[in-house]
């Protein structure tokens, strides 16, 4: 029943902001608008008739609440097939929420960890400082003096979700099997992956092992502070992180104040995502500058602090591999090496017509290199890369989703601090060290070395793999053998075939050339019958016996 009445909800947002003109002149559409028809008297009394579609999609989303925000949020970063006025509409939803006041935080710490808060705290701010939209953070200090925050997960959220999710699942098989947008956009892998971001950000247990892996990857850096994790206090509702003390990082005028250097900090941002992306395969996926401080310690160089990790990406090795050849080979406008890269790691058909395929890339990229490469956008051409890929049967693939969503805020957050900040000069020498370094005869022989303990523990059995390898081949050879007999009988019986064909032939016409002879009836009335039967005989094993 709950489903049904949520089901309810969202038909009834669907037609107070007439979104079903997203459908307009398919078939789709015209049985949405007769499904809509009863709650058509929302968009009667709707003060949004002359908004933009676009416009009116946002207002909707922010409507139906927290889930759908976060998921208008992520379609925002797919520019690669949304019109550029849709994409930025949904960049500009807010996922403000108003705090819950119920149970209390001494309840909910009592619930999760089994014992009265005040055991292991010795002060707790019963105003939550900060509330999103699966969960909220407060301040408090534990018994050993050390400032921290709890961060609680909302109650009665799951259910909630998982009610939206099933409604979100109809509605993608609905997109995918009516719009022609469907295959390219692949909503029902794009509602999969949403799935698991979401339900994982429910999970703050999990999201407290994210941070420590990420904590640990940059240990000795001097680029990236990640807070510590109190694990004696955390559950999957509940979790307890050190409190950092950084300036937002879109704080500008504070950021001035403090002299941080602003062109050092743009370029430092560059070398953390890619140093997450390609040297740990790691990477921080929701680095909005909400989640984003700056130390106040080192201004000459700065020290970025990064919270709320419950959104993780990494990438397969080979779509790692050939994205960094993709974006060398297009900042080296090697288009024909993009088109081919693009082939053979599957991004678009097998049967793609290579040189088509570069002729495109190369009309996309060649106007944008005529720019000063610090004006060049570089998620900017991926978008258009990508775009272009579309009309080429690219499907983009869910795993480079999260990718592109982080470049497009890491690029934005970089510009925003030094708008002269030149991407390629940064990423160029990165992406040319890490390939460099990935064919290194000592990187080769780490992985020979990684894989040598499995090697030795399966040497005992190389005799018997051997000889099983042997028998295989032995068997493999016999079944040939008895294949090219028996293609060799079949050959034989087809040539005699065609033997007795041309014989046939040769017959007919032996046998049209005597009853055409003007002396044909003379000669055969003087024949006796036998004699005439054996003629015949004869003929048939001229033509049909060897």
């Amino acid at each position: 029943m709950a489903l049904v009445a949520r089901l309810f909800v969202i038909l009834s947002t669907i037609a107070k902001y007439r979104l079903q003109e997203f459908a307009r002149h398919t078939p789709a559409g015209i049985w949405l608008t007769l499904i809509l028809l009863p709650f058509s008297i929302r968009w009667l009394l709707s003060s949004h008739h002359r908004a933009p579609l676009e416009v009116r999609l946002r207002l909707a989303l922010e409507e139906l609440g927290p889930i759908y925000i976060k998921l208008g949020q992520l379609i925002s970063t797919r520019r690669d097939f949304l019109d550029p006025t849709l994409a930025d509409e949904l960049a500009n939803l807010q996922d403000n929420v108003p705090p819950f006041m119920t149970p209390h935080i001494h309840q909910i710490l009592e619930q999760e960890l089994g014992a009265d808060a005040l055991s292991y705290f010795k002060q707790i701010d019963p105003t939550p400082f900060a509330s999103a939209s699966v969960a909220q953070v407060y301040q408090a200090t534990l018994n050993t003096d050390e400032e921290v925050v709890i961060k609680v997960v909302r109650p009665g959220i799951e259910t909630l979700i998982k009610a939206d999710l099933k409604v979100l699942k109809w509605l993608a098989r609905f997109v995918d099997s009516n719009l022609t947008i469907g295959k390219r956009l692949r909503p029902i892998e794009v509602i999969e992956d949403y799935e698991h971001i979401i339900l994982d950000e429910l999970n703050l247990q999990m999201e407290a092992a994210n941070t420590v892996q990420l904590k640990r990857n940059f240990e000795q850096s001097q680029a990236l502070y990640i807070p510590k994790i109190y694990w004696d206090y955390v559950s999957e509702n509940v979790m307890v992180a050190e409190r950092i003390n950084g300036i937002p990082v879109s704080d500008i005028p504070s950021l001035k104040a403090h002299s941080i250097d602003f062109k050092r900090l743009a370029e430092t941002g560059v070398e953390i995502f890619f140093t997450q992306v390609f040297e740990h395969n790691f990477f921080h996926a929701d680095m909005h500058p909400g989640n984003i401080f700056v130390a106040k310690t080192t201004p000459a160089t700065p020290k970025y602090i990064a919270i709320d990790c419950a959104i993780i990406g990494s990438l397969t090795e080979s779509d790692q591999e050939y994205l960094a050849k993709n974006l060398l080979a297009i900042f080296k406008r090697q288009y024909r090496k993009v088109a081919e890269l693009h082939v053979s790691c599957g991004w678009v058909p097998p049967n793609t017509n290579v040189a088509e395929f570069e002729s495109a890339i190369r009309s996309v990229c060649e106007p944008i290199f005529e720019k000063p490469l610090k004006e060049i956008s570089f998620a900017a051409i991926l978008i258009q890369l990508f775009r272009t890929a579309g009309r080429f049967n690219m499907e983009v693939q869910p795993s480079l989703v999260l990718l592109q969503k982080t470049l497009l805020n890491v690029e934005g957050l970089g510009r925003q601090l030094y708008p002269d900040l030149d991407l390629w000069q940064t990423a160029l020498p990165f992406l040319e060290k890490w390939q460099a370094k990935r064919h290194s005869p000592m990187v080769i022989l780490n992985k020979i070395k990684d894989n040598l303990p499995e090697l030795i523990e399966q040497l005992p059995q190389a005799p018997l793999l051997i000889a099983e390898a042997l028998t295989r081949q032995k068997e493999t050879t016999v079944a040939l053998a008895g294949l090219r007999g028996e293609l060799a009988q079949r050959d034989a019986a087809q040539r005699k075939s065609r033997s007795r064909g041309i014989k046939v032939g040769i017959t007919m016409l032996l046998l049209a050339a005597i009853s055409l002879h003007p002396q044909a009836k003379e000669i055969v009335g003087q024949l006796p019958s036998f004699t005439g039967l054996l003629a015949l005989a004869g003929v048939y094993l001229l033509c049909f016996k060897r």
